[in-house]
């Protein structure tokens, strides 16, 4: 299952609303430590700071340790995405620009280029590695054009 941008950015915001609210709740309580108007004896508040400072702890580490894994899943998806379409009969007419190559491609620049041959009595579709922007099959000039876009995708 992969998150989408805007799943991450909220997740982030709500992180961040939590780390905030536990700090103006932690203020709060000092200055209710401070004002002396509580009711419990100095002992008691530490006790009970000290144990919400480590359970703010505990998330902290369980936020940081589920952002590592968030981090290294959104490295493997898709981040860049180009597509050109063209007309391989260019001289005959046939099939106009129906036929298209698609690059899908990760940060590490690894994915898939995929390419469709359209003619009235038939449709070819090819499907390409790419590791590190390249192929080691042979590519077709609109391939290398689809990864050339993909690739600016992902230095935006």
């Amino acid at each position: 299952m992969e998150l989408s941008t805007d799943t991450l950015l909220f997740i982030f915001a709500a992180a961040a609303v939590i780390a905030v609210f536990l700090g103006l709740h932690t203020e709060w309580r000092m200055n209710r430590l401070l004002r002396g108007k509580s009711g419990k004896t100095l002992e008691e508040i530490i006790i009970r700071n000290s144990s919400d400072i480590e359970k703010f702890r505990q998330f902290r580490k369980e936020l940081e340790s589920y952002l590592e894994t968030v981090e290294k899943r959104l490295q493997k998806s898709v981040c860049g995405v180009g597509t050109v379409r063209f007309n391989p009969f260019k001289g005959t007419g046939a099939g106009g620009n129906t036929s298209f190559a698609t690059a899908f491609l990760d940060e590490k620049e690894n994915g898939v280029v995929l390419s469709t041959l359209y003619a009235r009595e038939r449709v070819g579709v090819y499907a390409k590695p790419i590791r590190g922007g390249t192929s080691e099959h042979e590519l077709t000039n609109e391939e290398k054009e689809a990864i050339a876009n993909a690739k600016k995708q992902l230095h935006l």
